[in-house]
């Protein structure tokens, strides 16, 4: 829809759950809502007309129940009348950007050199016996790499660890899928996580046909009363967060606040899944593994230190429990290839890794300090270890608005409607990947096109 749809409540006499009913009932009758189409998300409408999410809730569940509406899990709810594979998907994790487009998307390691670096490690790998190339894997192939990646994450981070405790899998993405399928069980299960977050976790819930519930935020991450409230009314068997560099916000949860979701996790058993996969520099704050070894898990992966295309990842599991991850990974694909292995383990092995890691984090950070330069007069939320930054829009702009405005000038950014729960609130903000590779005359010229866009909303400027 290009407007959002409400209905009209005015003078209404029934109880209110049954006046939106009603109404959309009339809307979808008349074709004022037409089949497929999406629904504004609960807290929408609850908003915007002054009454209780339940209120709307109690509405969207019984026009599910009469075959009104379709809800898709991780997707929202829609006008019936169209099979599922009809409706709307989410937009894909990795997109095409078309030749002259600027991308302020997707999140891009710098190139520092390390294509050549890893050429030459596939020079070295290639002198060795390719035995190893012949068979399939067996739980043992891959304990080099393990053992690399203990050394990579440190003790000091997750708490004492061996290899034993390590699954691998092919990226981030890819491992926390192996981490929820070995936590979650059940007709119905929940993952909570942040009210915002990165797409991948729709995705991943959608796949496992689980329930999403957002948990309300604060300048230190997580609000540990949300946390509370939602178990009691949601339940939840896993917590997926990015306490370390949180998408798209950029904001690290504190250690203070970390101590207190960690003593809830503990007291409700809830695992929590961290996926540490945006982190380039090392952190003081330990990870929640660290906190609670017996319930949660680390998440992290080469890609936004090193590269994104060696789709090499690592879950440090809970104590004990690494034999249930590593089923998963052998029933969905044996194990991670053998040439994956072999050069992520050279790379962290030889040092390599660290000092691709220490220039990716120099360049990042100085394309990040000429950003904030140019767009420092608006709200702006930034690190310079995070490869991105949150844009609150002024007054005048809605982020799919700017969003659309962004495109006319060959500018691709990141609305935050995309990274809001189904049944969320996005604000009016954009996440802007600030990727190396445009070149800074070109990378200026884009943030000095967004400055003069931001500073004259749509109403005030040619469409």
């Amino acid at each position: 829809m290009n407007t959002i749809w409400l209905p009209d409540l005015t003078d209404v006499t029934i109880p209110k759950y049954q006046a939106v009913t009603a109404a959309i009932r009339t809307a979808v009758v008349s074709g004022d809502l037409k089949a497929g189409e999406k629904l504004p998300p609960v807290r929408e409408i609850a908003y915007q007309l002054g009454i209780t999410p339940g209120t709307v809730a109690r509405a969207y569940t019984r026009l599910v129940d009469d075959g009104v509406l379709a809800a898709q899990v991780g997707r929202g709810t829609f006008v019936a009348g169209e099979t599922k594979d009809e409706l709307p998907l989410d937009v894909p994790l990795m997109t095409h950007i078309p030749l002259g487009m600027a991308d302020f998307r997707g999140c891009q390691v710098p190139d520092v050199g390390q294509g050549q670096i890893i050429s030459q490690i596939l020079q070295k790998i290639a002198k060795r016996s390719m035995t190893g190339y012949i068979h399939y894997p067996t739980p043992e192939t891959d304990r080099p790499t393990r053992q690399a990646v203990c050394d990579w994450v440190g003790a000091d981070h997750v708490g004492p660890l061996m290899a034993d405790d390590i699954v691998l899998g092919n990226g981030a993405q890819n491992t926390v899928m192996m981490a929820l399928q070995s936590i979650l069980h059940g007709p119905n299960p929940v993952i909570l996580t942040e009210e915002l977050a990165y797409p991948g976790v729709r995705h991943a819930a959608r796949l496992l046909r689980a329930r999403l519930v957002g948990l309300e935020m604060d300048d230190d991450g997580i609000r540990p009363e949300a946390l509370e409230r939602a178990l009691r009314e949601h339940g939840g068997q896993v917590l997926l967060t990015s306490a370390e560099v949180h998408s798209p916000t950029t904001m690290q949860t504190s250690h203070a606040r970390k101590v207190k979701i960690a003593s809830i996790a503990k007291s409700h058993r809830l695992q929590i899944i961290e996926d540490d996969c945006h982190s380039t520099a090392r952190t003081e704050i330990p990870a929640y593994r660290e906190m609670c070894p017996e319930l949660a898990w680390y998440v992290g992966s080469l890609t936004k230190a090193v590269s994104g295309a060696l789709r090499f990842g690592f879950a440090v599991c809970p104590r004990d429990t690494a034999h249930k991850a590593r089923q998963v990974a052998q029933s969905s694909f044996y194990g991670v290839a053998r040439p994956v292995l072999d050069i992520a383990t050279e790379l962290m092995v030889s040092g390599q890794a660290a000092h691709i890691r220490g220039m990716v984090c120099e360049e990042m950070e100085r394309h990040i300090k000429l950003a904030v330069n140019v767009l420092g007069q608006w709200d702006i939320k930034w690190r310079p270890d995070a490869p991105f930054i949150w844009l609150k829009l002024p007054v005048g702009w809605r982020a799919s608005r700017f969003a659309i405005a962004c495109e006319r000038q060959r500018i691709n950014v990141k609305p935050a409607d995309e990274f809001a729960m189904p049944d969320g609130v996005a604000p009016h903000a954009v996440r802007l990947a600030i990727n190396s590779h445009l070149g800074i005359p070109a990378l200026l010229a884009c943030l000095e096109t967004m400055n003069r866009m931001l500073a004259h909303p749509e109403t005030d400027i040619d469409a």
